[in-house]
């Protein structure tokens, strides 16, 4: 093979690699990489507004942590990102799993029906929360009206502002915004699942449950392990829904550790603690981010 100018042909194909790799990496490293590092050092500074102008943020070791913990709203917060993150995930996995199943079958307008699925996903948060605000309003909201014309409630339910009912509403809108989703990837999997299977199943006179537990669900367990990893590290960092409907509120029953590391970052001008608030929280993400790994690498092995 006659030589390239330049080098071996080996060789120009590792710069046209490269190439190709470089301007990714540079991107990761200067709009990832850079800020987690960032964040990670300001978890250890007195950073505060002064900060930006002297250039000067004194290193304070671990005293931010301290502070932090000691803080009465900071285990509250941990447990409503906690239960935020596990109602989350629970509604939006079974109804996703439901529709996803349900939408296998082929049917009249099963194409229209499933593409409308994906309007929730493609909203902007803020249009869906002002949309379910609107909706959730305690005086003429659509939810309070329609219950109160069943007779199921005489008057409306605080929704948003009633401190025992306003993260289970969070929750179901992050339900909502969440169901697409899991609906799209989880039936992409089923159908990655051979039909001659559930053939041989009705045969052998099998019923929808049966077919489900030994067919369905050890074939897609691969897809929802990676599907439930992936919402759980997006929830986890979820702050959007909450400020535009509660705002971490009424009475910090909403608070989580997005939206605490927000308003001490830029309510309080506390970045530091604020950062060091939004470390514990990439501590947790960072975990369920190597379970993501390696539940993809062993589903590529199986």
């Amino acid at each position: 093979m006659r030589r390239l100018p330049g080098g071996t042909p080996r060789s120009r194909e590792q710069v046209y690699r490269w190439a190709f790799v470089v301007p990714a990496l540079v991107y990761i490293a200067l709009f990832f990489a850079f800020p987690v590092v960032k964040n990670v050092v300001m978890g250890f500074q007195d950073y505060t507004t002064a900060s930006f102008y002297t250039g000067e943020a004194p290193f304070v070791g671990l005293r931010n942590y301290r502070t932090i913990f000691a803080d009465p709203q900071f285990w509250p917060s941990v447990l409503h990102t906690g239960l935020f993150t596990v109602g989350s995930i629970v509604g939006q996995f079974t109804l996703g799993l439901a529709m996803a199943v349900f939408f296998r079958r082929r049917f009249p307008l099963s194409t229209i029906l499933r593409s409308l699925l994906l309007l929730p996903w493609l909203l902007p948060v803020i249009v869906s929360t002002a949309l379910w605000r609107s909706l959730m309003d305690q005086d003429a909201g659509a939810i309070n009206v329609v219950l109160k014309s069943l007779g199921v409630v005489d008057t409306g339910i605080p929704w948003l502002s009633s401190p025992s009912v306003a993260l289970l509403s969070v929750i179901i809108v992050n339900i909502w915004i969440g169901i697409p989703f899991n609906v799209a990837i989880l039936y992409g999997g089923l159908q990655d699942i051979p039909e001659e299977l559930y053939e041989a199943s009705s045969v052998d006179g099998a019923g929808p449950w049966r077919t489900f537990w030994s067919i369905t669900w050890p074939l897609l367990r691969p897809t929802v392990t990676v599907v439930v990893l992936l919402c759980v590290i997006y929830t986890l960092r979820s702050i959007d829904i909450i400020l535009g409907l509660t705002r971490g509120g009424p009475a910090n029953s909403t608070q989580t550790l997005p939206t605490a590391s927000y308003f001490q970052s830029f309510q309080q001008f506390q970045f530091g603690l604020g950062a060091a608030t939004s470390n514990v929280l990439i501590v947790v993400a960072f975990v369920f981010a190597l379970l993501y790994l390696r539940a993809t690498r062993r589903s590529l092995t199986d």
